[in-house]
């Protein structure tokens, strides 16, 4: 009797056991799981049982990190039938299904499997994919079941997102309806097949988000979704398969995408130093991505105001709707088509396809043959490559009218509208031919004598700059190439600036005086007028038209042209309304201007600008002198680089250092190794970044900054209150309720800046990883002690090391330290 009761005992023991603990990986044929007892991933990944999403009581049966202390589901069972205790049982049947018992044993869930299997288990996966297959069998190809064909609001690496053509089965996502319920709530993802397959996002039966048809590259509509060190991507479409599914690179991440209640599509990463999920990106971008806001025909770009527009030969359906923002009318041809003769084509660039439910395409076809294929047809409204790789491959018909296009217009693509074609500008009939020559003729011999005006002008202000350049270069230089840049006349100007008048003046320093100009009545201008006694502004002179001129990008000041004419030396640039960065950012009333995400815009801004100077222009440029005052912006407050006399142009692969012995520059942004031995490099401009951006953020002045606990300068204040995890501190005063992403973005943003501006060169990032680390959520190494961490005496002074006067306005401001 008493080996019995040991025997009992020892029974209920090994039971209460299984109940509390994890068990292996698999679970056998009628093995149950009991609420409190779980199985783990072979490799402690993921790890399944009961749960209770959110602040819920209600128990299911779910999937989650097993390793991250953030309880993150990623699966749940039965979403649509919670239980209320928590005496809930999950058993894998004889019959090889796996399904969830209620207390009384009633069935609430089951994974209906109809093939049978003789030895059936169910294995957790260390992709977080559960799966039903036969004991014997490991090939995916031949699961009876998986999680991750019925996904729910996660989307993991290594699953599919769309369908299998053999079966009919599609993998889709559908959002909780909040936090705590995750029973299906009002959004679905999907990868529509109507026409040219494309990913739609849906609130109940109505298109929410559209992000387009996979263009070889990327969805036509998500332009962030890039190639990246993080994660790679891919869309499989054959006669068996269509879906989108990405991989991680580096299997120490941890990501994952959502859909969230409220329908924004993210994706987000695992920080384990902060223990939190932060988000890498949402697909969902600003407004222009509401689907259909501007109607038929019509056009969104974010960066208009209003956003809504039409396409080119279009007008507003309904004029009073649209004068009031109310786009959804759209847009109608202002020359209806006829299916005529001489009807063609309008390329628009640069754009988010349209709607493609109800088009046609061929991935065969060229687009030369995708143009007679419309042609053909009197209904064909537009036409597009289905593939954007290399020169463009493939056909998509377009048989209605054009919806939900938007201007991307880095990342999108070339779309073809059908125009009658009065709207193409044809030449006239034969008939006007008689009256047209003669009208060319007498206009092509006033063009000629007009012409040989200008080129005789243009030809003496060439001669000029030649004349210049040899003197600075002691007649050895050839600087053909320098002089492709237009050539503004004396005269001109003259009259833009009103004579160069006092009220027009907007700055001046060492060089001589800079104005603001109109051309034509219509055209803003800054004109840089070169004292004639200014030795010093000769060689930035010659500089600037060598390396500005050759420069095009929205985040470098735009130098329109320069006159030599008249003993007289004028660079003309585009005009900054908004005048200098540090107007703004050190003046405490125009500071309260800059909130937190104009500021990082701001930084973002200033770091594509130097990354285009580094490595993506046609030139390697060093800058050798950014500082806050060289940060121009304009109307709507973008950030544009400027100042190019002290610049260095390098060959296409020079990055490395340089030696001079003429050290030109602002204290306080120079780097260290370049303020003490001449050295420079982009390293030095990468240094100087750090001290602008960490100024941004704070809204002090790195020279001269003082503290009450210390005699530290800016930089060695970063670091001090970074060391003590007091980085929020940094923040300029003005800003206020930042949210916890802004809180995010700051921490990182001040990494960033101490990364930028550690001692050594050789620890700095280049400015393509800074750009990538302002732009994603990749993990930070941890900076070292910046250059200048000294305790000093302050001395009050201008910053500058220059005895040039500094100012804000809207010109290139020349800044020269003394020869070592």
């Amino acid at each position: 009797m008493e080996v019995i009761t040991r025997s009992v005992f020892v029974t209920s023991l090994f039971s209460m056991f299984l109940c509390c603990f994890s068990l292996e990986d698999i679970l056998k044929a009628n093995q149950t799981i009991r609420d409190g007892s779980t199985i783990v991933s072979s490799g402690g990944h993921f790890e399944l049982g009961f749960t209770s999403p959110g602040n819920s009581t209600n128990r299911y049966v779910g999937i989650w990190y097993k390793k991250i202390s953030k309880h993150t589901i990623v699966w749940i069972a039965n979403r649509e039938a919670p239980l209320n205790t928590k005496s809930g049982l999950l058993k894998l049947n004889s019959r090889g299904n796996l399904v969830i018992l209620n207390g009384s044993d009633d069935e609430v869930w089951s994974s209906n499997i109809s093939q049978s299997s003789n030895n059936p288990v169910v294995q957790l996966l260390d992709s977080g994919n559960l799966v039903i297959r036969d004991e014997n069998e490991s090939d995916p190809g031949k699961y009876l079941w998986q999680s991750f064909d019925k996904p729910g609001n996660s989307f993991l690496p290594g699953s599919k997102f769309g369908w299998n053509l053999e079966t009919g089965l599609e993998r889709y996502h559908s959002s909780w309806i909040s936090e705590d319920d995750p029973a299906p709530g009002e959004y679905t993802n999907h990868i529509d097949r109507n026409g040219f397959p494309q990913l739609m996002l849906r609130k109940g039966s109505a298109i929410h988000f559209r992000a387009g048809p996979w263009n070889g590259v990327r969805f036509s509509g998500m332009p962030n979704l890039k190639p990246n060190p993080i994660y790679k991507f891919d869309f499989v479409f054959n006669d068996k398969e269509l879906y989108y599914h990405y991989e991680l690179v580096n299997a120490s991440v941890v990501m994952r995408m959502i859909l969230h209640p409220l329908g924004y599509i993210q994706r987000w990463i695992w920080i384990e130093k902060l223990q939190i999920w932060q988000l890498y990106l949402t697909v969902q971008m600003d407004d222009c991505d509401r689907y259909a806001l501007c109607g038929a025909y019509g056009t969104c770009n974010i960066n208009n105001s209003p956003a809504c527009g039409c396409l080119n030969g279009f007008q507003p359906r309904n004029q009073q709707e649209w004068d009031v923002a109310d786009w959804s009318s759209g847009c109608v041809r202002k020359v209806q088509l006829s299916c005529a003769d001489g009807e063609g084509f309008v390329k628009h660039s640069g754009v988010k396809l349209p709607d493609t439910q109800r088009s046609w395409f061929d991935r065969n076809m060229s687009l030369d043959e995708c143009k007679r294929e419309c042609l053909k047809n009197c209904s064909c409204s537009a036409y597009s490559n289905t593939d954007i790789r290399g020169s463009g491959s493939g056909c998509v018909l377009w048989y209605n009218e054009l919806i939900d296009i938007r201007e991307h217009k880095e990342n999108g693509q070339d779309l073809y509208v059908r125009m009658a074609a009065s709207e193409l500008a044809k030449k006239g009939r034969s008939k006007l031919r008689f009256i047209i020559i003669p009208i060319l003729l007498a206009v092509t011999l006033m063009l000629g004598i007009c012409l040989w005006v200008i080129r005789k002008k243009k030809k003496q202000q060439r001669e000029g700059i030649r004349k210049l350049y040899s003197e600075n270069d002691g007649g050895n230089g050839n600087d053909d190439e320098d002089l492709e840049m237009p050539l503004f006349d004396f005269t001109t100007l003259a009259h833009a600036t009103n004579g160069f008048s006092v009220d027009s003046k907007l700055g001046e320093g060492g060089f001589g005086i800079v104005y603001k100009g109109l051309v034509d009545d219509r055209t803003e201008i800054a004109v840089k007028r070169l004292s004639k006694d200014s030795r010093q502004g000769l060689k930035e002179f010659k500089n600037e038209v060598s390396c500005i001129a050759k420069l095009q990008h929205r985040n470098l000041v735009k130098l329109l042209g320069c006159c030599v004419q008249e003993g007289e030396r004028m660079l003309v640039y585009e005009y900054m309304p908004n005048k200098g960065l540090d107007s703004f950012i050190f003046d405490k009333k125009q500071s309260k201007a800059l909130d937190w995400p104009m500021r990082y815009s701001i930084i973002k801004g200033i770091a594509r600008g130097l990354l285009y100077l580094h490595q993506d222009s046609r030139l390697r440029i060093i800058h050798r002198d950014l500082k806050a005052s060289n940060i121009l912006l304009d109307r709507e407050m973008n950030p544009k680089i400027s100042d190019f006399g002290m610049a260095r142009i390098c060959g296409e692969t020079e990055t490395g250092a340089t030696n001079t012995t003429r050290v030109v520059g602002t204290y306080g942004y120079m780097s260290p190794e370049y303020a003490i031995d001449g050295i420079f490099s982009v390293k030095s401009d990468v240094y100087s970044f750090g001290v602008l951006l960490l100024e941004i953020v704070s809204g002090k002045r790195n020279r001269n900054f003082t503290h009450p606990d210390h005699n530290l300068n800016l930089l060695g204040h970063a670091w001090r209150i970074y060391t003590n995890g007091k980085v929020l501190d940094l923040v300029d005063e003005v800003i206020t309720m930042l949210s916890y992403e802004h809180q995010t973005e700051v921490y990182r943003t001040v990494q960033i800046g101490l990364l930028c501006v550690q001692q050594y060169p050789a620890d700095r990032p280049t400015m393509a990883t800074v750009v990538l680390m302002l732009t994603s959520e990749i993990p930070l190494p941890q900076p070292k002690e910046p250059g200048f961490f000294t305790e000093r005496k302050v001395h009050e002074g201008d910053s500058s090391s220059s005895l040039l006067q500094s100012s804000s306005s809207n010109y290139l401001s020349v800044t020269t330290m003394a020869p070592r």
